[in-house]
């Protein structure tokens, strides 16, 4: 990036060719590079910026795939990423294993495993990430049924992805999940919701101009005198 602040260059890498061939065209340089974010083929120090929509929950190795992110970074760079996550597909999940669990007598998992935003920060952390920002949002998506919801899933890429899934799902269960999604979660209109809910995290990599806490003790006002302010205050105007 430039003093200016544009952007100069633009690296593009994910682990499916395809999805490099089909990104969206735009008018700064692009370099397409096919990579497995767990082994970023760059040198340390490399990036003012690294951003990552919704990718990092295909990573086997989501500590490893944070730290090799933070190490491509310069000093003072930033990483920006977004992630789905936590209670994401909620409904789905839930009438799966409860249509499972009825018919079957157990259920497995039939969507890829999602990171709860309780342990993103200690990640990022552990990474060697600094002044950190975690947020959430959820996104709630109306479809007329189960069916649509999980052909759409297919369609995003969002399929089970989890080595040891079951390799079928009986015809007898999916239409009773149907059921129970519909009567658990259905809308008055019919149509059901299903959840996303979506990790945004920020983090920078250590530089001596960046702000530091003041050291433990150092502090020249007790928060017992936040009491007091509205006295003090009062008493200022005077």
């Amino acid at each position: 990036m430039s003093c200016a602040g544009t952007v100069e260059k633009l690296i593009q890498v994910d682990i499916a060719e395809n999805a490099l061939k089909n990104a969206v065209k735009c008018e700064i340089p692009t370099i397409s590079v096919v990579a497995d974010e767990e082994f970023l083929p760059f040198k340390e120090d490399t990036f003012d910026l690294v951003v990552s929509s919704l990718s990092l929950r295909w990573v086997n190795d989501l500590p490893r795939a944070l730290k090799e992110i933070q190490q491509v970074l310069k000093p003072d760079g930033v990483f920006v990423g977004a992630m789905f996550g936590g209670d994401a597909l909620y409904e789905l999940r839930c009438s799966l294993q409860l249509a499972e669990l009825e018919g079957e007598g157990g259920f497995a998992p039939h969507v890829s495993p999602f990171t709860a935003v309780s342990d993103l920060g200690h990640l990022l952390s552990r990474a060697g990430f600094n002044t950190l920002t975690v947020d959430t949002d959820e996104i709630q998506v109306n479809s007329p049924g189960l069916f649509e919801v999980m052909e759409d899933l297919q369609g995003m890429g969002e399929s089970n992805c989890s080595w040891n899934r079951k390799p079928l799902l009986h015809r007898d269960t999916v239409l009773a999940a149907a059921a129970i999604y519909q009567e658990r979660y259905g809308n008055s209109d019919g149509s059901v919701p299903a959840t996303f809910q979506i990790f945004y995290m920020i983090g920078w990599k250590f530089h001596e101009s960046q702000a530091r806490p003041a050291q433990r003790g150092s502090a020249t006002v007790s928060f017992g005198d936040l009491a007091k302010i509205d006295g003090l205050l009062s008493r200022g105007k005077k």
